[in-house]
């Protein structure tokens, strides 16, 4: 006997593809990859976006994503795709989808992937690495440059992470291609405040910017007094970013002796008419911060939630239960309570 078809016609071609660009910022950079792509879909069906599905029993709408920044990140270079079964223009994509958003997601530009250099996909753009940037809270620029010496001295520079499968071991050092140190004022108060600048290839296991300070912590001490902040810049071909990173920012100087590899000039020329790290270095630098994370404190702690604007504040769509499209499936309270035979948990209900 064959297997059963579903019923029905089958769903319409894919028309378009397009890619969009979009930053996580300030509150959601708490959000897990699963959590914003919950959003991206409820966006893209409060914005009447034409997406193509595809065929079967289940069919889920045509959305692809590149290696998402980790939870607890900022990133002003997140990358996703869209399959629509009918033509859109870009613009029109971007400022509906930006405006079906939540607050903290944000479009920020749409490419076209019919013709021209970028045919391939997401593909074509050559996400061979990222451009990190990690506040330290209470770590002096001294420190940060000896820690940063020890890092870049080291041959090897394995931790460990704990994932759902276990205990991984992964080389935090094989993936630095470039990193170093800087200091700004992280307030008024001109409370110290480092910064480190690192460009990290995309490996597999992945190294995340948390690998590199645990290695920081075991090679050399170093220990912030407060969670690091790391917010990703840009994402790109390898050569391209080293050598973007190498200019200096304001408080951040860029290494000696550093030149653009060989190639990233035709890399540039590719993709220059959607200007992927110009546009993205335009809104991180430490000299122009966006207005919406302007005020963002030295500190991942001082982001948490502190209480409601009000019931009117907020005009975003929210769940049949009254929560925010960016949350999570609602979490049950546990209350916890000593025995003389030790702890025991019961939810409340």
């Amino acid at each position: 006997m064959g297997r059963p078809a579903p019923a029905g016609p089958p769903p319409p071609p894919v028309a378009q593809r397009l890619v969009i660009r979009y930053a996580k910022r300030g509150r959601m950079r708490f959000a897990s990859h699963r959590d914003i792509a919950r959003a991206v879909e409820r966006g893209v069906r409060r914005a009447g976006l034409p997406i193509a599905y595809s065929a079967g029993f289940s069919p889920h709408p045509r959305i692809s994503y590149a290696g998402g920044a980790q939870t607890g990140t900022a990133s002003e270079a997140e990358y996703l795709e869209l399959a629509f079964s009918d033509l859109c223009t870009a613009s029109d994509v971007r400022d509906r989808l930006d405006a079906a958003l939540p607050s903290g997601i944000d479009v920020i530009d749409v490419l076209e992937m019919t013709s021209g250099p970028a045919a391939g996909g997401m593909d074509a753009l050559g996400l061979e690495a990222s451009d990190w940037e990690v506040t330290l809270p209470g770590v002096a620029a001294a420190d940060a440059a000896r820690a940063v010496e020890v890092f870049l001295g080291a041959g090897t520079a394995e931790v460990e992470r704990l994932t759902s499968k276990g205990t991984r071991r992964v080389d935090a050092r094989a993936a630095v291609v470039l990193l170093e140190a800087g200091w700004r004022a992280a307030d008024e108060r001109d409370a110290a405040c480092a910064i480190l600048r690192m460009v990290v290839r995309h490996l597999t296991p992945a190294v995340r910017p948390d690998d590199i300070l645990t290695a920081l912590r075991q090679l050399a001490g170093l220990a912030p007094s407060s969670p690091p902040m790391a917010t990703r810049l840009a994402q790109g071909p390898l050569g391209r970013l080293t050598a973007a990173a190498s200019v200096p920012a304001p408080g951040l100087p860029g290494p000696a002796g550093s030149a653009a590899p060989d190639g990233a000039a035709a890399q540039d020329s590719a993709l220059s008419g959607w200007g992927l790290e110009q546009g993205q270095r335009k809104t991180t630098r430490l000299g122009a911060v966006p207005a919406d994370v302007a005020g963002a404190p030295a500190s991942a702690y001082d982001q948490l939630l502190r209480g409601a604007e009000g019931p009117e504040a907020d005009l975003r769509a929210r769940e049949p239960d009254g929560r925010l499209p960016e949350c999570s499936r609602s979490s049950h309270r546990i209350e916890t309570t000593v025995t003389g035979l030790g702890r025991t948990a019961r939810p409340l209900m």
